[in-house]
């Protein structure tokens, strides 16, 4: 096995470590949130802005990251290239997902 390939694959290992690592954070509620409502929004609007749903967002969209670098870096380690095929879904999933909660977000806010 090259040694390029073991230590792409820990970087991508430590790449879904850190985004799983922020994710938990996300769901705690704890930490900077990085989500583009609230980074776009003013200084006015962020106080007033109701974070819990975008911090729910945000937790489950690095979840999503997360199972995308830990399955593109156990793809590089066996050599098995037919795994990197379950990227496809789970990025699906992510856009998905990202587009379908952005839209609920916003309908409950204009309650």
């Amino acid at each position: 096995m090259p040694a390029v390939l073991i230590v792409l694959g820990a970087v991508l290992f430590a790449l879904a470590g850190v985004l799983l690592f922020i994710g938990v954070r996300h769901f705690k509620e704890k930490g900077f949130l990085f989500n583009d409502a609230f980074l776009f929004a003013s200084r006015e609007e962020r106080q007033a802005l109701n974070k819990k749903p975008y911090y729910r967002q945000s937790a489950i969209v690095f979840f999503f990251l997360s199972a995308m670098f830990f399955v593109l870096g156990l793809t590089f380690l066996v050599h098995n290239y037919k795994l990197g095929l379950l990227e496809i879904p789970l990025i699906a999933g992510a856009l998905l997902f990202t587009v379908l909660s952005s839209l609920r977000i916003n309908k409950q806010e204009k309650k």
